[in-house]
């Protein structure tokens, strides 16, 4: 099994730590490394976009035409699994501070997002969640965290806190607003992994 974690920026090196270590634990024959270039894509099983600036990272998917093969990837049904920007990048529709924002997103996902809902980096923090199909409380990160305000037909819920929606699945696809890599915890790139 190849993943491929989307290199353009945020938490690459955590994120290929962890499915390392989970395809080991696993026991699954596999690799995870950084992905850079279209035609990367055709050589992988899974994508994970992860955390970071989602307007920066967006400049640099249309610059190396990763843009619109990432929506080619998505239309073959592979696993995509998207990280609080990546989240964001995901979404069908994105509000910041102002309102509706005019930002262009992958759109894969039927869901609404607010960026930095819970504040900015002095804000971050810590909660346990309960999420579908993985076994107890996972430590749900949350850094300068988005929040899922709506989501449409087809969208699982996975994982909620009392303030938003933390977590969702359509199909082959995965949005989280916390940070997964930096929990110490690999059940998430499990769950991931076993869409593969």
């Amino acid at each position: 099994m190849k993943v491929g974690v989307l290199a353009l920026q945020g938490d690459v090196s955590e994120h290929i730590s962890m499915l390392v270590s989970t395809l080991d634990d696993m026991g699954i024959s596999g690799s995870a490394f950084e992905l850079r270039k279209p035609e990367q894509l055709g050589t992988i099983d899974a994508l994970l976009i992860p955390g970071g600036e989602s307007t920066a990272i967006s400049k640099q998917m249309k610059r190396s035409g990763l843009w619109d093969a990432i929506i080619s990837f998505a239309e073959n049904d592979a696993p995509i699994m998207g990280t609080c920007a990546g989240c964001i990048l995901l979404a069908r529709e994105v509000f910041g501070d102002e309102g509706l924002e005019g930002e262009e997103t992958l759109a894969l996902m039927d869901i609404t997002v607010k960026r930095n809902a819970f504040g900015r980096q002095r804000e971050s923090f810590e909660r346990p969640l309960s999420i579908k199909n993985v076994d107890g409380e996972f430590p749900g990160i949350f850094i300068r965290a988005p929040a899922i305000t709506k989501i449409g037909k087809g969208i699982e819920i996975l994982a909620e806190i009392p303030e938003s929606i933390v977590m969702v699945r359509q199909n082959n696809i995965m949005a989280l607003t916390f940070h997964p890599e930096l929990a110490g915890d690999n059940r998430v790139h499990r769950h991931f992994l076993e869409m593969v």
